[in-house]
């Protein structure tokens, strides 16, 4: 059964007019991002392989994988969620057991991307694009797979990279004609393209601030003003994390635990996990079974 959200991505681009997604890569990671006042989030997988596997977004892992980790994340809050679903997963076939298998699973919008399967991180060297002619058919079949109306396809290309910004952006008008409820063109290289490409078409686009990546860091806000829908910072929290882990565990070597100022009490990593409703329902019921017994 589809699982309903209360605001469908459409409905959250109209109200925030600019949604500001960060990346989830585990349960945790998502719940932090909806207790911190967030109205949305990306789970991209680039974190999710690296947080779940240990390894790098070069195509190694498929839908079964990938989906099963998607699974545990989004039944962490009630947010809306966009979902990376990389190339599809394979042909067109794939593409409408892929949409069919996150739409169910209740994501609000997702997005696919043209790259050669096995693809790779859209910041990384070496990526190869299909022919535009298949990615069409692709994106027709992903919009004829939707169960409901709801489901936002968000097309993205990697041709900047490959063929220059002016083959992204004929490819950018092609997929929005074959059902592409939004725009992603990833790894433009300055300010200039970002620029420009937020102007390029009529539906809302998406852009992606990765540090160390091949596109210029420029603040939300004017992103915003560029006329961008979404921005996406897709792998701060988990390189931020991973630092962490890395300091802590240096520091426990030697013997030198970081001040407690670093980290959360025991009594709000509870509060996280949320202990007291769990608690409530342990005592609510032990004491119900007492009374009929």
């Amino acid at each position: 059964m589809i699982q309903k959200v209360k605001e469908t991505w459409r409905d959250l681009i109209k109200k925030h007019k600019c949604l500001v997604l960060p990346g989830a890569y585990d349960a945790l990671s998502a719940r932090l991002i909806e207790r911190a006042g967030f109205p949305a989030y990306v789970i991209g997988g680039y974190p999710l392989v690296g947080s779940r596997y240990a390894v790098p977004d070069i195509g190694l892992l498929a839908l079964g994988e990938i989906s099963n980790g998607m699974r545990d994340i989004l039944s962490a809050t009630s947010l809306p969620v966009l979902v990376d679903a990389d190339t599809g997963y394979g042909d067109v076939k794939n593409v409408t057991f892929t949409v069919q298998t996150y739409e169910n699973m209740g994501a609000s919008a997702i997005f696919i991307e043209d790259q050669v399967s096995p693809k790779r991180c859209g910041h990384m060297a070496g990526k190869s694009v299909i022919p535009k002619e298949e990615m069409v058919k692709k994106l027709k079949a992903a919009a004829a797979a939707r169960q409901t109306g709801d489901l936002f396809i968000i097309a993205r290309t990697d041709a900047r990279q490959v063929f220059g910004l002016d083959e992204a952006l004929r490819r950018g008008e092609a997929y929005i004609k074959a059902g592409a409820d939004g725009i992603f063109i990833e790894a433009p290289e300055s300010v200039k393209e970002l620029e420009l490409i937020a102007k390029a078409f009529d539906v809302p686009q998406m852009c992606n601030m990765l540090t160390g990546g091949r596109t210029p860091i420029v603040s939300n806000k004017e992103l915003a003003e560029m006329g961008y829908a979404m921005i996406v910072h897709g792998i701060i929290l988990i390189m931020r994390v991973a630092k962490a882990i890395q300091e802590t565990l240096s520091a426990i070597q030697k013997d030198r635990l970081p001040s407690s100022d670093n980290f959360v009490s025991f009594e709000e990593y509870k509060a996280i996990m949320e202990f007291d409703r769990w608690a409530e329902l342990e005592t609510k019921f032990s004491r119900d079974l007492r009374k009929d017994i």
